[in-house]
């Protein structure tokens, strides 16, 4: 199986992907953050490393896509290859960050790859507010993400909310995270299995 795990910055798909690789026993892809050479210098300048960023961030999503396909180990992904154009990028082209010629350069590229990829058999949304995505952001302390301005958030969201309305490529389960708290109350880690677990049955029923 490729399970991946969507939300915004701070919504918690890192750590809940860990977790339930070690749960479920798959094997976890994780976003490549700390090795990206680009990440730093996109939030000091977001316009100048907006396209540098995100043509980076799509290379490695489509190698992580390769890898899964080919593994013989359920897997779980943290962030997909959507999120990258239709989110993201589209994001940083309306708010003005991407210009036209570099956001229609990205996108052929994203349709050349988007034909080669099959979506993940279950998508696991993670909804979750700007406050709560303020507290989580803050609790990690990644210096650069302190430049991360709240209507950068706010837009992030709304093209969320967007897209995962729409979505039909897979199954989808989206989980309220607002008042969840899984790392360090068990009873909330153990909700959101049983809800996957459900969604795992249904597929093979």
């Amino acid at each position: 199986m490729h399970i991946a795990i969507c939300g915004n910055i701070g919504s918690g798909k890192t750590t809940l992907a860990s977790m339930l690789a070690k749960q479920f026993g798959w094997k976890a892809e994780m976003e490549s953050v700390e090795d990206n050479p680009y990440l730093e210098d996109f939030y000091e300048d977001m316009k100048r490393w907006s396209f540098h960023l995100q043509i980076y961030f799509l290379n490695s999503r489509f190698n992580q896509i390769k890898r899964i396909r080919e593994s013989k180990t359920s897997t779980i992904q943290d962030r997909t290859i959507y999120e990258d154009a239709y989110i993201f990028a589209a994001n940083l082209y309306k708010s003005k960050y991407l210009n036209e010629r570099d956001y229609g350069s990205y996108l052929t590229l994203f349709e050349s790859m988007i034909q080669h990829v099959q979506a993940p058999d279950l998508l696991i949304y993670l909804k979750a507010d700007i406050p709560k995505l303020v507290s989580q952001i803050e609790k990690r302390g990644r210096s650069y993400e302190n430049a991360i301005r709240l209507d950068y958030l706010k837009n992030l969201n709304q093209h969320y909310n967007e897209w995962i309305s729409s979505y039909k490529e897979s199954k989808l389960l989206t989980i309220e995270m607002n008042d969840l708290d899984f790392v360090n109350k068990p009873e909330d880690f153990s909700s959101i299995v049983n809800k996957i677990d459900v969604e795992i049955n249904g597929l093979f029923s």
